[in-house]
This record gives structure tokens, C-alpha cells and sequence, in this order.
């Protein structure tokens, strides 16, 4: 039997710290950005106050910083500008109208084109712009047809996960377990050199997808289709004998239940004053609200005033009209600037030109209209229903910053599309060629794009994102943490140690699984990190190849499908779809059991274990 030797205390106080960084990143109310913050302080404040030596060499703290300028992250940030490119181009849309057609002939048919179409582009740009750009087409597509587009969200977001396992570049994960074994003096991976295994288990996956996954979903309603009431702007001009007549804004606001919302107060034509609460109102002051129909009405009659739409009053021959606006659901965005911002002050009336009728969020909140929600924090995947022009809904759909659930808006043909596509089959092409590394041909596709006005400075700056760029750093920084305090080295001697005397196939499989449960947990990134110099000290002690254990890190860290929180993308497809969380769970977790299987037989039967 082998000895197991306890940890030092720095190697000890690190394991505990990444211990409770893994907790505080399942956490809602902490943003996981201030997580990552938190990692970076604690890993430099304390090895600054307690040093630690190895091979007589101390550790910098400021080594932990060094993530900021690693080549994964460079590679990443310049794969998310290079992938806004296409989004903001249109690049993608022809592809997108022609399954929006084909939808309508043959949904059965079109659903499986749309789970290829989805996993081919996620192996090569990142999941989210592609979620962005499906999600909008098969609302749409089920709107118009008065179908449920429960049995096609989740399997086009799981064939996106699926896609990006396939190349060194379909997602961060994959990057930064490349990037990190190849520190630790693994060869690194060419861009297709799994893409054999991933291709095996991804057709499973793919007909898994298109033939069993909607059966086991059921029709879920999305979260807004009951609709709320439209919006009305609308003046109650108060008569001689009105209650409030000499009586300040407060008393008339009072009166009316607080639920009214004065815009201005006119007073004269041309003369409008600001709706101050001590203002004192008089006699034919005219109060502008905006409201549904039903409670204008019951305004304008609990101030003893006359409703006006315009010049007229409000009659039969002169309804209240709201005449070039439109509803729609828009949801936000994991990179949007408004996560974590309060709504009260996310200005979307005073910014966005958008009137929020009612809120919804996925985690059991029942469907809430909008009074009362403004000191609730914007989250990824919440769901708006907004009323606003067509024109301005059209200049939205190219905000970083919210998603329009409505496929009735017509998708822009951009001249520079082209460009677009040339630069991401460039990218790619010079990367797999190893004419260049992808961190460097990603940001010389980034520099064409800015020079070609595909992008502009604005743009490239929206297309990243600060979660994913901490996340990386404060994930780098505590891989690093672990393997030179000799952390890594004791969590893989304690996985050899467990599983002493099991064949080397069984601990493969092992090991993939564990990464598959820690991803649907925590951030993957971080449990990739960590994993990844665990797996390599696993393959030392047993003297086997390092690939196929690194391999399976990656897999692993990849296996997001049973719970919404596992990937950015989950919350979105949840939210817009109207799901609950046990669809992913009765979706998800054979998903994740099939591929983990295929895989590990795969990796076994390749490399002899």
C-alpha cells in the first residue's frame, strides 16, 4: 500500500483557500468577479506576509499577476472580439434565414440541420454569439408556427457545448488546459488533435439530441406569453373642482395609490414644469403619465380630470393610441454592462429608449411587472418585457448588451460580411497550419477587422468580457499556487492513493467524472485549472502517457449539461425558453453519462490503458 505524506501548510492553506473560492463561485449574490478579486489579494497578500521557498527559490507574489499576459487569454480575448465581428457583420445571418425556412417545411428535419449547423460553428468561435444568433430564430420560428420551442433550445444549446470540446479553440477551457499542461512541459496540442474522440461521442450526442431530448421535454410556456398590458402616454388635465387643485404633486401622487409615474406637468401651451413633489397644481394643468389603459382611466378619475391622448380627449372616435410601438422580450446578456446593475439605474427608458413592462428571472420567480423591481440587480438570462419602436428594437439587436427574443425583426445584410468569415477561416487556417500560434493569428484577425471597419474600438471593447477575463486569471493564479507549493502533487498522490490497485482505465474514467461533477458546479475554467497539473501528477505516478489524462480534464470540464448554472449559455436558453431546472437535469444528465462513456472507452481503447 503507499504512504501518503501530509501537505506543507502553505500547500494546505492553499488547498483550503481554493476550497472556499470553488463555494464562493457557486454563489448568486457574489459576483464572480469579486471571487476572482478576492483569489488574487489572498494569493498575493499572503505569500507577500508568509513567504515560501521551493529549490531554494522564493515565490513572487507577483507571479500570480502573470496570468494577465498569458497566452490563453490573449487567445481567448481575441476569439470573443474576432467573434463579434461576425455577429456585428451579419455574417451568420444568411445561414440563420435559411433554417428559419426550412423550420416551416420540416421541423424535424431543420432541428437536426440546426444541431450540426450549431456544433460545427461552436468548434470554432465561442458558444455564446452563437446561442445569441439561434435564439432569436427558433423563438421566432415557434411564435409564428404556435409551437413551444422547449424541444429545441436546450438540444441547440447542448450541441454548442458539444461543438466547442471538439478544437483547441472552441472554448477557454480547452484553451487553458492546452495552454497550462504545455507550462508544465506537455507537448502542446494541435488545433484537430482530439477532434477524433469528440467527433465519436459527438454523433451520440448529436442523434441523442435530435431524436430523444424533446421527447423528454416537456411543452414549457416561454416566461412573458401571457403578455401584459401595453403602455400609453397620456395627459389627465385637472378640472376646476378637482381634490388636488392647490395641493402639492405629493398629495395628488398620494391619492392615486403612489403607483403613478409623473412624467411632466404642462401648464399653458409651450410651458412645462418639472414634476417636483412640493409643486403646487392648479386648474388645467395637464399631468402626462404613461400607463396601461386601465389604470390611466382610474388616474384621471381619482384626480376628477379629463384624459387626453394629444390635442383630444380620450372618446370613442379618439382612443388611446400607441401608435410605432412595439412589445418585445429581450433578455440579458452574460457579457452585458448591465450585470449586477440595479434596474432603478440601469436607465433603460432614459438610455435605451426601453419601457419595462414586466420582469422575469428563472430561479422560481414568478412573472412580476415592473413597479417595485427597481432595487433588483440585473442578472444574465433575465428576461424583459419591453415596449418600444421597431426602429429602436432594430439598432438593439447589435447591443453587446441585450438579447431580443422577438424573431420577427428583420436580421441586416451587412456588405462586410464577407471580411468577417475570410478572417475567422483565416484565423483558424493559420492556426492549424502552425504558421502562427492561435493567440497571434486570433489578434492579427482582430487588427484586420478594426482596419476594415467590420469593428469598431467601441464594439471590440463590448465583445469582452471582465467575468471571463478574471475568472481566467484568478484560475491561472491558483494552478500555480497548487503546483508550487506541492498542493498538486499531494491531491494526485491522494487520487493514486484511493484508488490503489484499479487498473489504469478506471482511474481514467475516474478522473473525467469527477471534472464532469465539479463543472456543473463551479465555474469550469476554474476546475479545469485546477485539474490539470492534478492529472498530470496522476499520470507520472502511474508512468503513463500524460495526453490521455490531460484529455480527460478537458472532456470533463466540458460535460456542462446538468444544471443551468454550469454554463453561460444554460441560464439564457433557460430564461427565453421558460424551463425549470429539472429539465436540464432529466436532459442533461444521460447527455453528460453517454458522452463521459464514449469518451473514456475512446481515450482507453487509443492509448492501450
Amino acid at each position: 500500500m503507499l504512504e501518503l505524506a501530509l501537505p506543507n501548510m502553505h500547500a494546505l492553506a492553499v488547498m483550503i483557500m481554493i476550497v472556499i473560492a470553488l463555494v464562493l463561485f457557486t454563489r448568486d449574490n457574489i459576483p464572480l468577479e469579486t471571487t476572482s478579486l478576492v483569489v488574487l489579494v489572498v494569493l498575493t497578500a499572503g505569500f507577500q506576509l508568509f513567504p515560501f521557498e521551493a529549490d531554494g527559490q522564493a515565490l513572487a507574489p507577483s507571479d500570480f499577476f502573470l496570468g494577465f499576459g498569458n497566452r490563453a487569454l490573449i487567445a481567448v480575448s481575441a476569439l470573443m472580439i474576432v467573434g463579434q465581428g461576425l455577429i456585428s457583420t451579419g455574417a451568420l445571418e444568411p445561414v440563420g434565414r435559411l433554417l428559419a425556412r426550412l423550420w416551416r417545411r420540416s421541423p424535424a428535419m431543420s432541428l437536426l440541420l440546426t444541431l450540426i449547423f450549431t456544433a460545427f460553428l461552436s468548434a470554432f468561435i465561442n458558444n455564446t454569439p452563437i446561442v445569441v444568433l439561434m435564439l432569436p430564430i427558433l423563438i421566432g420560428v415557434a411564435v409564428k408556427t404556435g409551437t413551444s420551442p422547449s424541444g429545441s433550445l436546450i438540444p441547440m444549446g447542448f450541441a454548442s457545448i458539444v461543438g466547442g470540446m471538439a478544437t483547441t479553440i472552441g472554448t477557454s477551457t480547452n484553451l487553458l488546459v492546452v495552454s497550462v499542461a504545455a507550462d508544465m512541459g506537455m507537448e502542446r496540442f494541435n488545433m484537430f488533435d482530439f477532434v477524433g474522440p469528440v467527433v465519436v461521442a459527438g454523433v451520440a450526442a448529436i442523434l441523442y439530441l435530435w431524436l430523444i431530448a424533446p421527447k423528454l421535454l416537456p411543452q414549457r410556456i416561454p416566461p412573458m406569453s401571457r403578455g401584459v398590458s401595453r403602455v400609453y402616454t397620456a395627459q389627465v388635465r385637472l378640472d376646476s373642482n378637482s381634490p388636488v387643485v392647490g395641493r402639492s404633486l405629493t398629495d395628488a401622487i398620494a391619492r392615486c395609490g403612489e403607483n403613478v409615474k409623473v412624467e411632466t406637468i404642462q401648464r399653458g401651451r409651450g410651458v412645462f414644469i418639472n414634476p417636483l413633489p412640493d409643486v403646487k397644481l392648479r386648474a388645467g394643468d395637464r399631468i402626462t403619465i404613461s400607463d396601461t389603459q386601465q389604470n390611466l382611466r382610474e388616474f384621471a378619475r381619482l384626480l376628477n380630470g379629463t384624459l387626453y391622448s394629444g390635442e383630444h380627449e380620450v372618446d370613442a372616435n379618439h382612443p388611446l393610441s400607441a401608435e410605432g410601438q412595439q412589445i418585445a422580450e429581450v433578455a440579458i446578456t452574460p457579457g452585458s454592462r448591465l450585470n449586477g446593475v440595479r434596474i432603478g439605474n440601469a436607465g433603460l427608458l432614459s438610455r435605451f429608449k426601453l419601457r419595462l413592462l414586466a420582469f422575469n428571472r428563472f430561479e422560481g420567480m414568478e412573472e412580476r411587472e415592473s413597479p417595485g423591481l427597481d432595487e433588483t440587480r440585473l442578472r444574465a438570462g433575465d428576461v424583459l418585457l419591453v415596449q418600444s419602436t421597431l426602429k429602436n428594437l432594430g439598432d438593439l439587436k447589435q447591443s453587446s448588451d441585450f438579447l431580443i427574443l422577438d424573431g420577427s425583426i428583420n436580421l441586416p445584410m451587412a456588405r462586410k460580411a464577407p471580411i468577417a468569415l475570410a478572417v475567422i477561416a483565416g484565423v483558424v487556417a493559420l492556426a492549424a497550419t502552425r504558421i502562427m500560434p492561435i493567440e497571434i493569428s486570433a489578434l492579427l484577425g482582430c487588427l484586420v477587422l478594426i482596419l476594415t471597419g467590420c469593428l469598431n474600438w467601441k464594439e471590440a471593447m463590448h465583445a469582452l468580457s471582465t467575468q471571463v477575463i478574471l475568472i481566467i486569471v484568478a484560475s491561472l493564479a491558483m494552478g500555480m499556487a497548487l503546483l508550487k507549493t506541492g498542493g498538486a502533487d499531494y491531491l494526485a498522490n491522494l487520487f493514486v492513493y484511493i484508488t490503489f490497485g484499479a487498473p489504469p482505465a478506471f482511474v481514467l474514467m475516474g478522473l473525467m467524472l469527477m471534472m464532469g461533477v465539479l463543472t456543473n458546479v463551479v465555474s469550469n475554467n476554474a476546475a479545469a485549472v485546477i485539474g490539470t497539473p492534478i492529472a498530470i501528477g496522476i499520470a507520472q505516478r502511474l508512468g503513463l502517457p500524460l495526453e490521455p489524462f490531460v484529455l480527460a480534464v478537458i472532456f470533463g470540464a466540458n460535460l456542462s449539461f446538468a444544471t443551468p448554472m454550469a454554463y453561460q449559455t444554460n441560464v439564457l436558453i433557460m430564461n427565453a425558453g421558460g424551463y425549470k431546472f429539472g429539465d436540464f437535469v432529466r436532459v442533461g444528465v444521460p447527455l453528460t453519462i453517454l458522452i463521459w462513456l464514449i469518451l473514456s472507452a475512446v481515450l482507453i481503447w487509443a492509448y492501450s490503458l
